[in-house]
């Protein structure tokens, strides 16, 4: 089946967004185990309960988008957009810190 080029745009825009959201729900589980220390059986069981179902999740996405088919353009939409969340993460980390920074000196001032 041939898909005109509009409709892989709009396939891996949806394919970015796929991977923003996996990204984002690791790291949602990253800060649960940083809020409630865990012992290892226990990461391993979370690790594994987010495969399955982000496994279940990135299918789902590709078989309503590209109808079950595996598309070179859903993959790399769903990288990028690991990627992109990546960075956007590192940019929000760091406009904290300067904020922080910025209130304290703020502070130390009054």
């Amino acid at each position: 089946m041939m898909l005109g080029i509009g409709k892989e745009a709009s396939i891996f825009l949806y394919a970015v967004l796929t991977g923003v959201v996996t990204f984002s729900a690791y790291q949602i589980l990253v800060l649960f185990r940083k809020l409630i220390p865990h012992h290892i059986a226990a990461v391993n069981a979370e690790d594994f309960l987010y495969w399955l179902g982000i496994s279940a999740y990135i299918f789902r996405q590709m078989y309503q988008t590209t109808y079950g088919s595996i598309r070179w353009f859903f993959v790399l939409g769903v990288a990028v957009g690991n990627i992109l969340a990546y960075f956007i993460k590192i940019f929000l980390k760091k406009t904290m810190s300067k904020w922080k920074k910025a209130l304290e000196k703020r502070r130390q001032n009054r």
